[in-house]
């Protein structure tokens, strides 16, 4: 009784069987590249002469249906993963960024003088702008457009935005740290600063108000004293 062979099957993948040594050269070279490579750049790289171009095509067929094909993109050769699986390859990955100085700078000027326009901000910074930094603000969406202030040229003003106050975690504007609470934490030498800079734009209006209080109740005075002197006289 003859006995036939059972072929046991295994989880081990099968690469392309019978090839030469200039073809497995030229398959190890396409694979090790870090880019597309171009017919005769392949020519430089393997020990003797052949037909490249003839291989290559063979070596196509061959991948055809794996889960890795040989492509030519430009008539440069390389391995990709099967368009079939491309599903299988897309992986989502949060990539933390640090802001640059330039907008960390910019974003504490729009946190405490806003409404405020660009060129105002380039005034307190003392420097121009750099390339996208109000951009890169907006696109994280913690400062946006409020309205144009209303001057010669009608400049976008800049205000934050409640992603920002949910991002750092405060209920109101009127929550930020005050130059003081700074100056004790060590984050800034407040002996210099006007506490008035850290004032928000509702701070600001408060302010003036009652700077412009303070200036009427002065001229009453005045005035009043002097319709005191004249009555005397």
């Amino acid at each position: 009784m003859i006995k036939k062979k059972v072929k046991k099957k295994d989880n081990i993948i099968n690469f392309p069987t019978k090839l030469s040594s200039i073809e497995k050269e030229i398959e190890g070279i396409v694979f090790a590249a870090a880019e597309p490579l171009d017919i005769e750049t392949i020519e430089n790289k393997i020990s003797k002469k052949t037909d490249v171009e003839k291989i290559l095509i063979k070596l196509q067929s061959e991948y055809s249906n794996r889960g890795i094909n040989l492509v030519c993109i430009s008539k440069k050769w390389s391995f990709r993963t099967s368009p079939n699986l491309s599903n299988l390859m897309i992986q989502e990955k949060t990539v933390e960024k640090k802001l640059s100085r330039a907008a960390i700078e910019t974003l504490a000027i729009i946190v405490y003088h806003q409404p405020v326009t660009r060129a105002e901000i380039e005034e307190i910074r003392g420097v121009a702008f750099g390339t996208n930094t109000l951009e890169i603000l907006m696109e994280l969406n913690w400062v946006k457009p409020g309205g144009r202030k209303d001057v010669p040229g009608r400049p976008i003003q800049y205000i934050t935005t409640d992603d920002f106050l949910s991002h750092f975690n405060l209920q109101k504007l009127s929550d930020l740290p005050t130059v003081d609470e700074l100056g004790a934490a060590g984050l800034i030498d407040s002996t210099n600063l006007d506490n008035s800079i850290f004032g928000t734009g509702k701070f600001y209006k408060e302010k003036q108000d009652k700077q412009k209080e303070d200036i009427y109740s002065n001229i009453d005075e005045m005035l009043s004293g002097t319709l005191e002197s004249d009555e005397k006289k």
